[in-house]
């Protein structure tokens, strides 16, 4: 049995993705720039993307960039504020510490250049509160960035009345929406949100596409110099085929949004019951407010990479933490923020369900997490410690 379970990482192009990537690669391969037909064909398609989009996070078709990706999105939009801040003499940014990294490398590029960056602390269920993010608002605070819905644990903050908060105190609110969009709503105008980012591949769109939100009246700064496109905001010649699926796929998801996430709920509550079987676990994260199919675990007196060699054995494909950060030995910084200790953190998983994941796939999942677990602990001279009593169990 193979079980795909990191669907966080990335998602497979669905049927319907890859058709149009395909057709649009065949039959529209014009430049979208170009006066004549086929660049004329080229750039209906692109603008059609352009709406579809658009009406998924109920924006206007003229707020919606296209880009490589959320990273890049994520760059342009807080770089962005940054530079609208400086010319007003405002150098505060506020953000949290379990961010993405596209975002708080971003933000530790801006404090090498003399901007004061203010990461709130995270509570342990893994949520920001809006009354926090309204104490550390200043006079001159430009932007607050907050993740829609944490990449690793899950945890999908209040971002409506975040924004709100933001709205009153006249400061720009950005919000990294890569995991969150086509699966739980998204509605930049009721999320009171100024800026927004997102990523194809996350929902069975392909890689390499993605779109930032930016509200009208923002002047976007370029990231990418060098031509017209984008309305003169990002250069270089749109990838219509991969921004004509990235639409595809993200109508398509929209359409079955509310079914999924009700079905993949059922599992990800079943799959949480059933880790929490395991002594001495820990389920990282709120356990209600979190995305659809994320479950994310830590597990005492193991390391989490053997765990992942082994179940990778047993088929089943997971990870420990982001796919940005697989490769460093260095615990999550996310299971950090939430007051994990080193130990602990070093021994996670995390597991994210997509819409083929079966009932069976859960409870063949659960029976392998706890045979690798305890197979682990048998040889674990901190599992040996912690039943002898010389060390503490924290879990």
């Amino acid at each position: 049995m193979k079980i795909y379970a990191d669907h966080a990482a990335t998602t497979k192009m669905s049927d319907a993705a890859v058709n149009t990537l395909l057709c649009m690669s065949k039959e529209v391969w014009g430049n979208p720039s170009s006066l004549y037909e086929h660049g004329q064909k080229a750039k209906e398609v692109l603008e059609q993307a352009r709406e579809d989009v658009a009406s998924v996070i109920n924006a206007d078709p003229k707020e919606i960039y296209f880009t490589s990706g959320g990273s890049e999105a994520d760059n342009q939009a807080i770089l962005t504020a940054a530079e609208i801040g400086r010319k007003q003499g405002k150098k505060h940014i506020i953000s949290s510490a379990f961010e993405h990294h596209a975002v708080l490398h971003t933000l530790e590029k801006l404090r090498r250049e003399g901007f004061d960056i203010t990461l709130l602390d995270v509570h342990e269920n893994g949520i920001i509160l809006p009354c926090e993010v309204e104490d550390a608002i200043r006079d001159d605070t430009c932007l607050v960035t907050i993740m829609y819905a944490n990449n690793e644990i899950g945890t999908i903050q209040p971002i409506r009345e975040i924004g709100a908060v933001c709205r009153r105190k006249k400061v720009l609110f950005h919000t990294d929406a890569v995991q969150a969009v086509a699966h739980i709503p998204v509605d930049v105008k009721a999320d009171n949100i100024d800026m927004l980012s997102s990523s194809a591949h996350k929902f069975h769109g392909p890689k390499g596409t993605g779109f930032l939100y930016c509200k009208k009246g923002i002047q976007l700064s370029n990231l990418i110099e060098g031509g017209a496109q984008e309305r003169g905001k990002r250069a270089g010649t749109e990838n219509v085929p991969g921004i004509a699926a990235m639409a595809t796929a993200l109508k398509e998801m929209d359409g079955k949004k509310m079914p999924a996430a009700a079905r993949l709920t059922k599992l990800r509550d079943r799959l949480i019951e059933g880790l929490q079987q395991i002594p001495h676990s820990a389920l990282n994260g709120d356990a209600k407010h979190r995305l659809p199919g994320n479950v994310n675990f830590c597990f005492e007196g193991i390391e989490g990479e053997s765990l992942l060699l082994l179940l990778d054995d047993k088929g089943i494909m997971a990870s420990s933490g982001s796919a940005c950060t697989s490769g460093s030995l260095d615990p999550s910084h996310v299971l950090l923020a939430i007051g994990r200790i080193h130990d602990v953190a070093h021994g996670s998983l995390r597991l994210t369900l997509g819409e083929e994941n079966t009932e069976e796939e859960v409870e063949y999942i659960i029976k392998s997490v706890k045979e690798v677990v305890e197979y682990l602990r048998g040889f674990s001279p901190v599992w040996r410690e912690l039943m002898s009593g010389e060390r503490e169990f924290i879990l």
